[in-house]
């Protein structure tokens, strides 16, 4: 049950990032001083999508560690009900995982 609510969390993050890429508005072309703020607010989203991408590595890299961890507890469990369990969930943050540092990897990009 937590696996599932931490999924649907790094879901909502994904898409709270892809969504803050939206495109800018056109600039008016009879006013100079339009043009100037929309630059700025175009270099702010830059930024804003850099510290999202450094934030979104930081919690990857800790995840993987976690994973790491999570995979070391399966050589100390003895019950094999147990073992398919932690197995399976091994198996499905890996899948989380993968699929994560490919959607870094476009928003690199």
């Amino acid at each position: 049950m937590k696996a599932t609510g931490f999924l649907l969390a790094m879901l909502l993050m994904l898409g709270q990032v892809t969504w803050s890429q939206t495109a800018p508005t056109k600039a008016s072309p009879d006013s100079s001083r339009c043009g100037q703020t929309q630059a700025e607010h175009r270099q702010e989203l830059m930024e804003m999508h850099q510290e999202e991408i450094k934030a979104m590595k930081a919690d990857m890299e800790k995840l993987k560690s976690g994973l790491a961890q999570m995979k070391a507890n399966t050589l100390t469990i003895r019950d094999q009900n147990e073992l398919d369990r932690w197995r399976n969930n091994v198996d499905m943050w890996e899948i989380m995982l993968g699929h994560m540092d490919r959607m870094l990897k476009q928003l690199e990009n």
